[in-house]
C-alpha cells in the first residue's frame, strides 16, 4: 500500500516522519529517490529524529555512510551518488549494512535496489515549485 504525503516546508516533516514511522514497520530499510535538492536528507535528519537520534546528522556524501545511535538501535546513513558500480558497492560492504538488522536509510539506491534480497520502503519525493514536496512511500516486496 502506497502513502502519500504534502510537504509545504521544512515544518512539516517531524510530522511525516512519525507517520512514515508509525505502526509495525516491515523493514528497516527505506530507499530515498529525488532529484538533486530534493530533501532526501534533510527528510532522513526528521526520520533519525523520530526515532530518538541525538547525533548532529550530515550528509554522507564525501564518507558513503554515516553511522547514528539511537538508545536502542543503529542507523546507516546512506549516500550512493558516488558509486559508480556494482562492485564498487560490495566493496564498501553494502549487503553488511543492508543485512545488519539496523535502520538503513539510503540515498541514490541505484545498486542497493540490485542487491536487495528483502522486502523495504521505497520513497520518492518530487518537487513542485519552491517548497512543495510530494513524499510518496511505498513498500516493495522482494522478488526472492
Amino acid at each position: 500500500m502506497d502513502r502519500v504525503y504534502t510537504s509545504l516546508s521544512v515544518d512539516d516533516l517531524s510530522e511525516i516522519a512519525s507517520k512514515i514511522l508509525d505502526g509495525p514497520l516491515k523493514s528497516k530499510i527505506f530507499t530515498f529517490n529525488g532529484q538533486l535538492g530534493a530533501g532526501k536528507t534533510t527528510l532522513i535528519k526528521s526520520l533519525c529524529r523520530s526515532l530518538g537520534c541525538k547525533n548532529d546528522i550530515t550528509s554522507p556524501t564525501f564518507s558513503i555512510i554515516n553511522e547514528y545511535v539511537t538508545e536502542s538501535d543503529k542507523i546507516y546513513h546512506m549516500d550512493l551518488y558516488r558509486i559508480k558500480d556494482i562492485s564498487e558497492a560490495m566493496d564498501i560492504g553494502l549487503e553488511e549494512y543492508l543485512y545488519s538488522g539496523h535502520y538503513c536509510f539510503i540515498e541514490w539506491p541505484n545498486f542497493a535496489e540490485k542487491i536487495l534480497q528483502e522486502n523495504y520502503y521505497s520513497i520518492d519525493i518530487q518537487v513542485s515549485g519552491n517548497h512543495l514536496r510530494k513524499i510518496e512511500v511505498s513498500y516493495i516486496k522482494s522478488s526472492t
